[in-house]
């Protein structure tokens, strides 16, 4: 894997050095991508298996693979550094103005200007605007060499104003503010449940699990041995676990999304306008702030990706499984998973020509 975090610079592993899973990461996702899809088609009654069991609305065997994604890059996380990213206010009065007044505008913004006759599809969007990245946004910060510690922080930031305002901001984006612009309002309500389990079991457990880890081990055995022995062990099991959740996710909604390929083109027009003006515009921002290049990667996508498992839960759960609404929130992953994996190379590229002189920045071998 290339560099990560404030090491990034003076750890930035040549192109020759990275294992053919990381080199080709983009193929394997569009593999995976497409084996979920033709599996959902191809295996009746799949689906249903997969959803037999769920823990917070969300399949157990994807809840496993979110799991063993997490675990890993939690596990690399210095605890002890988490106190000078809770001390940048900078950062974090940014990053919270970005998630919680900047992402749920603009989703909403976008879903009436593009989706203006597709009422359920654009209700799905502004769910999925909401649903603030708790997940898989731990991959794309390591991957962009980014910082790890500022991730953990902003992560877990997000979460509390996820159980905190998710229900309230719902309300004022689908009755309050459409009612005093003179558009139509959608009643809903949401399970604040729904929320509070899912942060706590995708962020929570592997949150825990990864600060056990690194306390125990180093208690044991001592740093050296920790992150030159034991992390890289464990180190590919987050993009396994990353590939694994992707083939069940389209596995379970293959279906869903092949039968309406025109909707998923509508739907996906708002989503790609979406992760293009948040990520530029959070990463032109840091840049302007002076946070440095690990900072500016960390807070671009922890503004830009989102919590779509929640968002699915959620748009199942308030308007049924098969709403527009929930194949809006279907629909968020199949967007955001090759669009994220683009921006960690458009990060690279633009960290090396964007913050020259910077150390956490990646070495040009690792942008190549």
């Amino acid at each position: 894997m290339v560099a990560k975090g404030p090491r990034a610079g003076r750890e930035a592993p040549v192109l020759a050095r990275l294992s053919v899973l990381d080199r080709f990461l983009p193929v394997w996702i569009g593999a995976a991508m497409v084996l979920g899809l033709l599996l959902g088609r191809a295996v009746p009654g799949l689906g249903g298996a997969l959803g037999a069991v769920e823990v917070g609305s969300v399949s157990l065997p994807i809840a496993v693979g979110l799991l063993v994604m997490m675990f890993p890059v939690l596990a690399k996380v210095r605890w002890g550094e988490t106190r000078r990213v809770a001390a940048d206010r900078r950062l974090l009065v940014t990053s919270l103005v970005l998630n919680w007044l900047v992402g749920p505008a603009l989703m909403f913004a976008l879903a009436w200007l593009l989706l203006p006759d597709q009422p359920e599809h654009r209700t799905g969007l502004v769910v999925v605007g909401l649903a603030r990245c708790i997940a898989m946004v731990l991959i794309w910060n390591d991957l962009s060499c980014g910082d790890r510690e500022a991730a953990a922080v902003l992560v877990a930031v997000n979460a509390v104003f996820q159980v905190l305002a998710f229900a309230g901001l719902g309300w004022f984006y689908l009755q309050v503010l459409p009612g005093w612009l003179g558009l139509q309002t959608t009643s809903a309500g949401f399970s604040v449940r729904a929320v509070v389990v899912s942060v706590a079991v995708f962020l929570g457990v592997p949150l825990v699990a990864g600060f056990l880890a690194r306390a125990l081990g180093e208690r044991a055995r001592g740093r050296t041995w920790y992150e030159e022995r034991f992390l890289p062990r464990i180190g590919p099991f987050a993009l396994y676990g990353l590939l694994f959740t992707v083939v069940l996710l389209f596995a379970l909604q293959g279906r869903a999304i092949t039968s309406q390929p025109g909707d998923v083109a509508r739907i996906a027009l708002p989503l790609l306008a979406y992760f293009a003006l948040m990520f530029s515009g959070s990463f032109v921002l840091g840049r302007a702030l002076g946070l440095g290049y690990a900072k500016t990667s960390t807070l671009s996508f922890t503004a830009t990706g989102n919590n779509f498992e929640l968002a699915i839960a959620v748009a199942v759960g308030t308007f049924g499984v098969t709403s527009g609404q929930a194949l809006a929130g279907v629909v968020g992953p199949l967007i955001e998973v090759p669009a994220l994996v683009a921006l960690v190379h458009v990060a690279l590229w633009a960290g090396r020509r964007c913050f020259p002189g910077d150390p956490t920045a990646p070495s040009l071998d690792a942008v190549r």
